[in-house]
């Protein structure tokens, strides 16, 4: 069995211009309907997921597959390779702005999606609603609570003037 290693919170960090942005919950409880939650600041996916998924590698343990959506991303790789071990990528289409990584065969964790386009505190108010512990909200009700707006979440796919 590996044990449960967690990620730090790092709510209190700077937002930086190009990097992920992850706050996961602190608690071994793991109470509440994500896990986590990541800003990526593009949708290139190799780009974003990569230094993502190596920080996960390094306090979780290996990790066998992430789950996304297939209209979220640019490109849809079948895999990425992470500190010298391939990571699955499934796809699918349900645009629900989440993201499920595997630790071995069954450890899930979910993770809510903020796009990349989205302004920084509505973005931080989103992550931290996200990870506490009494929330039982689906991503799609914590990005309207946040004002996270349609426009923000489908500007970069569609190409429009500011992505």
């Amino acid at each position: 069995m590996i044990p449960i290693r967690l990620l730090a919170d790092t709510s209190t960090e700077p937002i930086l211009p190009g990097t992920a942005v992850l706050r996961m919950e602190t608690t071994p409880k793991r109470t509440g309907t994500f896990d986590g939650a990541w800003w990526p600041r593009s949708r290139n996916l190799e780009s974003q997921l990569s230094g993502l998924l190596a920080a996960l590698t390094a306090r979780l343990g290996p990790l066998a597959r992430v789950g996304l959506d297939a209209g979220a991303w640019d490109e849809r790789p079948a895999q990425l390779v992470v500190d010298g071990r391939t990571v699955r990528i499934d796809w699918s289409a349900v645009g629900d702005d989440t993201m499920i990584v595997t630790r071995g065969d069954q450890d899930h964790f979910m993770f809510l999606v903020i796009p990349p386009q989205t302004a920084p505190s509505r973005a931080r108010a989103a992550m931290a609603m996200a990870v506490r512990g009494d929330n039982h909200a689906s991503a799609e009700r914590i990005l309207a609570a946040t004002g996270v707006t349609p426009a923000d979440q489908t500007r970069e796919r569609r190409g429009a003037p500011g992505s």
